[in-house]
């Protein structure tokens, strides 16, 4: 999926972890957009049906289905015109990857997946999990550190990848916003929310607040930041 995913998992996981990267591959291998042969390449070219394709597609265009209706349609899974749902896979993936080790009995594990992490339980010894949050117009340094357990973390921007997340209702991207980083319960909703509430802007911030579990904090391009009235609990 183009990045990069770690584990922070009990010394005794090892067997769990090796069945949790095995599943990772599995969904590049099925959701890559990157990759010719993948279901998603193949089903967004017509060549092949979804009743053909793994089951867990039809599952996450309904996901989508659901964040795109909840959004007003600022989620997509055709940004730029090109059938790609991987505003919703990678969270969703490290998600499930993460709760493949609470099913072997871990209670505390993160899962990092290129700066979108899920966290399980706290760090031990009731300390809580720290996730620093990348500051996009000073590369190489951290906006802040947000704190917490059995949450989930996401940030949408254009520290990695430049401007790339595509305002639905434009066709262009989204330039509103340099960072928007949500967290909530459970990743794959926290990160597809904050696909979503990047490519709307100055809207975000009204929209997270109308979820409920869900928090927000935001860097524009003039470096002013906003956060949402629940976020405070979050900071380290």
């Amino acid at each position: 999926m183009g990045t990069v995913v770690s584990f922070d998992a009990p010394d005794w996981a090892g067997p769990v972890l090796g069945r949790a990267v095995q599943w990772l591959h599995w969904v590049d291998a099925t959701f890559s957009p990157y990759r010719d042969d993948s279901d998603v390449s193949r089903f967004g070219r017509g060549s092949l049906p979804l009743a053909d394709c793994a089951s867990e597609l039809a599952q996450v265009l309904a996901a989508c289905a659901e964040v795109s209706a909840l959004s007003g349609g600022y989620f997509t899974t055709t940004p730029g015109g090109r059938f790609d749902p991987s505003g919703y896979v990678k969270g969703w993936a490290i998600e499930r990857a993460a709760a493949m080790l609470t099913v072997a009995g871990s209670a505390e594990h993160s899962v990092n997946g290129g700066g979108d992490v899920q966290c399980v339980g706290d760090r031990g010894s009731g300390q809580p999990w720290r996730v620093g949050i990348a500051d996009p117009l000073r590369p190489g340094s951290l906006a802040l550190v947000v704190a917490g357990r059995d949450f989930a973390v996401a940030t949408s921007g254009v520290a990695e990848r430049g401007a790339h997340i595509i305002n639905p209702h434009t066709g262009q991207p989204a330039t509103g916003l340099a960072s928007l980083t949500v967290v909530g319960a459970t990743l794959a909703a926290t990160d597809a929310y904050a696909t979503a509430a990047f490519a709307m802007g100055s809207a975000a911030r009204d929209w997270v607040e109308s979820l409920d579990g869900y928090e927000a904090f935001a860097i524009v391009p003039g470096g002013q930041t906003w956060q949402t009235s629940g976020f405070r609990a979050y900071l380290s």
